[in-house]
């Protein structure tokens, strides 16, 4: 069994890796909680994003000084600790991007190719 025979009948999903820009992105829109941001990248198609995984990209990128957070009291239960992007993590979103926009360049070449080479007629 391949790996895409595995995936089938499944959603595509953005591997792991991703998941680095993909908070820099949602925190560059502003401020938010940790469940919140899980939930988010969930929806821009990491589907097998954790809680665990999710809370160590974030102190990771808090110890690198491209977020920091502060604990805020909730209403409805304990209190949640809300991140924000600084400006170091401005820089890092933008060159996420200009790497994104190299790999979808590259991606748009294959499809192409191989698009012209499923109108090419056979035998």
């Amino acid at each position: 069994m391949t790996t895409l025979d595995a995936h089938r009948g499944q959603a595509p999903s953005l591997p792991r890796h991703y998941l680095r820009p993909c908070l820099l992105l949602l925190l560059a829109e502003g401020p938010s909680h940790g469940y919140e941001l899980l939930e988010q990248v969930r929806a821009l198609g990491i589907a097998s994003a954790e809680p665990g995984g999710l809370y160590r990209y974030l102190r990771a990128m808090e110890h690198e000084a491209l977020v920091t957070s502060w604990w805020e009291p909730s209403q409805s239960g304990p209190a949640r600790r809300t991140y924000v992007l600084t400006a170091e993590g401005a820089g890092a979103l933008s060159e996420a991007i200009e790497s994104l926009r190299a790999v979808r360049a590259i991606l748009v070449g294959v499809l192409d190719r191989y698009d012209a080479l499923a109108e090419v007629p056979t035998g």
